[in-house]
C-alpha cells in the first residue's frame, strides 16, 4: 500500500503524465488562438515534452511559460514569416489541386510534382520550431540551420512531414484530439529530432539556463 500513496511510482505516475499530455496540448493551443504567437509556443512545446514527458522532470507548465518568454524574440518573427509561407503553400495547393482535377496527364503531373516539391519548404518549417526550442539563434541562423538539416536528413523531415500533416488533418475533422494530439505528435516527432541533434550538437542545449 505504501506505493500506492507514492507520488512517484504507480499510477500517479500515469495521471501526471496524463496531466501534462493534456494540460500543456490546451496552454498550447490557446497561446497559439493569436496566430502570430504560433512560432513561440511551438518552441516551447518541444522543449516542454522534450524536458518534462520523455525526461519526466516535473514542473511542466513553468518550464512551457518560461520557454515561451524566453523564444518570443526569435519566435515571434520566426513565426510571422512561417506563417506567410504556410499562406503561400496553401494558396498553392489549392491552385495546384483545382488545376490538378482537369482533364489530361499534364495538369495531373503537375499537380503530383508539386506534392513531391512542398517536401523542402515544409521540413524547413517542421524543423524551426525544435530547433528554437532547444537552441538559441538568430531568425536567419534559425532558418538556415532548418534549411540545411532538411536536406542533410531528407528520410526523417519526409517522416516527419507525412505526421505532421495527418496530425493538422485529425485535429480539424474533430474537435477533441486536440486535447492530447499536440504533445503526443510533438512525443513523436523528438524520437527523430533529439537524435539529430545530439549528432550535431555535442554541447549541452541552453535548456540548462532556464532551469
Amino acid at each position: 500500500m505504501g506505493d500506492f500513496f507514492n507520488p512517484e511510482k504507480g499510477i500517479w505516475t500515469w495521471l501526471s503524465t496524463m496531466v501534462d499530455v493534456c494540460g500543456l496540448s490546451i496552454l498550447w493551443t490557446f497561446l497559439c488562438l493569436p496566430v502570430v504567437t504560433a512560432g513561440p509556443a511551438t518552441a516551447a512545446l518541444y522543449y516542454t515534452v522534450v524536458k518534462c514527458v520523455r525526461g519526466r522532470e516535473s514542473g511542466a507548465f513553468g518550464y512551457y511559460l518560461r520557454s515561451f518568454r524566453q523564444n518570443f524574440k526569435t519566435g515571434f518573427p520566426a513565426g510571422l514569416i512561417a506563417l506567410a509561407v504556410s499562406a503561400a503553400l496553401l494558396y498553392g495547393h489549392f491552385i495546384v489541386r483545382w488545376y490538378g482535377t482537369r482533364v489530361g496527364s499534364l495538369p495531373y503531373l503537375l499537380y503530383v510534382a508539386y506534392y513531391f516539391a512542398l517536401i523542402l519548404p515544409a521540413g524547413v518549417l517542421c524543423w524551426l520550431f525544435p530547433l528554437l526550442g532547444r537552441f538559441e539563434y538568430t531568425v536567419g541562423g534559425l532558418f538556415r540551420t532548418a534549411l540545411q538539416l532538411t536536406i542533410a536528413h531528407l528520410p526523417s523531415t519526409v517522416v516527419v512531414v507525412l505526421l505532421m500533416a495527418q496530425t493538422a488533418q485529425f485535429c480539424i475533422r474533430e474537435w477533441w484530439p486536440v486535447l492530447f494530439m499536440p504533445v503526443t505528435a510533438t512525443l513523436l516527432i523528438s524520437l527523430f529530432f533529439e537524435r539529430i541533434f545530439q549528432k550535431h550538437s555535442p554541447e549541452p542545449a541552453p535548456e540548462d539556463g532556464m532551469e
